[in-house]
């Protein structure tokens, strides 16, 4: 079975030969530190041999200093200089009526899809390929500022639904363009909560982010695509929601927020597949192999009976976890991941709770 294969029947719920392994996103210093300098994300995949890759919407910059940049939206990207990570500085929108002459760039623009279409070209029909986007509310805080954007929804609702229209117009059309060219899967990354809650309430959830996400599960399922929405965070409050809007997989499920996996399996595992959760604030970047191994056999056992389970972990494979952590991650996955599983290992470790001990 290839890598694609055993990716996609996981997200239709179903099992595999073994459970399949992802990383939304790897950082180069990982990259890096496990295969030396010069190594692409592409090259990684390879040698990984992981099932699924991701491929980003290419954006074109302006250098305003060596680690300032300023984007296609307007928004201005400054790069942590321990991580390499761009942060979002500044936004373009600070008022509606800035809104009144904004115009967004173009989704149709010939170099918007050309990690996409390397991807194609080098991993169509061996690995699941998983094009990133976003709907309505990430880069609506990107435009307008996150501040900004919570008070428009009390006081300004207008305004937030003139700024997600905006965003997913764009990012609707782009998404079709990535189906069209090769693209497996698409995925939206917005997170809408953090370790304690989600950022709006669930009312204002349901007004200013549900309506958009649902457009672009959609248009994903128009054009037969497999839909994975990808949020950190403690969801609970809005996890109906995000079922119900008709997501095809949830990422990451973060276990440091209350999220555990295995409860989530048993309310919703005949509805949607799971894309996680190996925890990497914690265990990836401050625990041993070993902690590791034991990590993946608990995951496994809440998660993948049955399939519908691609394992990864919480969030991303970030400059702080350990390399031989996430070694250690790949292995027991594909050592203790195989179908059928152990049953000893799954009455075993289903009941266990290993995050208990990274919970201040």
């Amino acid at each position: 079975m290839t890598g694609q294969q055993r990716f996609l029947r996981a997200l239709r719920r179903q099992q595999p030969d073994r459970v399949p392994v992802w990383e939304l996103i790897v950082n180069e210093p990982v990259i890096r530190a496990l295969h030396g300098p010069g190594v692409s994300y592409h090259d990684f995949c390879d040698r990984e041999d992981l099932d699924g890759v991701t491929a980003f919407e290419n954006q074109r910059v302006t250098r305003l200093d060596p680690r300032t940049v300023r984007d296609e939206w307007g928004i201005l990207w400054r790069t942590d200089e321990a991580t390499g990570i761009p942060y979002r500085v500044d936004g373009p929108i600070k008022s509606p009526a800035d809104l009144d002459t904004y115009r967004a760039p173009d989704p149709n623009a010939d170099h918007r899809l050309l990690t996409l279409a390397e991807a194609v070209r080098r991993f169509q029909g061996r690995r699941a390929i998983v094009f990133l986007s976003h709907d309505a509310f990430e880069f609506s805080c990107y435009l307008y500022g996150m501040d900004r954007l919570l008070m428009a929804y009390a006081t300004e609702p207008q305004v937030a639904h003139r700024l997600a229209r905006l965003v997913t117009d764009y990012k609707k059309r782009v998404c079709e363009r990535a189906a069209a060219l090769g693209a497996d899967v698409l995925l939206t990354g917005d997170d809408y909560a953090n370790r304690k809650a989600p950022l709006m309430s669930p009312a204002h959830f349901r007004e200013f982010c549900l309506p958009y996400l649902k457009e672009m599960v959609e248009a994903a399922h128009r054009l037969r695509k497999p839909f994975i929405k990808h949020t950190d965070g403690r969801l609970w409050p809005i996890l109906d929601d995000l079922v119900g809007a008709g997501i095809d997989a949830l990422d990451p499920i973060e276990p440091i927020a209350g999220m555990d996996i295995g409860e989530v399996k048993a309310r919703y595992g005949r509805r949607i597949a799971l894309c996680g959760n190996v925890d990497c604030g914690e265990l990836l970047s401050r625990g041993t192999p070993d902690d590791v191994v034991e990590a993946v056999k608990e995951t496994i056992a809440k998660a993948s009976p049955g399939g519908g389970h691609i394992l990864a972990s919480s969030n991303s494979i970030h400059p702080a976890v350990r390399p031989a952590n996430y070694r250690a991650m790949l292995a027991a996955a594909r050592r203790f991941g195989q179908y059928p599983l152990d049953r000893r290992l799954v009455a075993e470790y289903r009941g266990r709770r290993y995050i208990e001990r990274f919970l201040g």
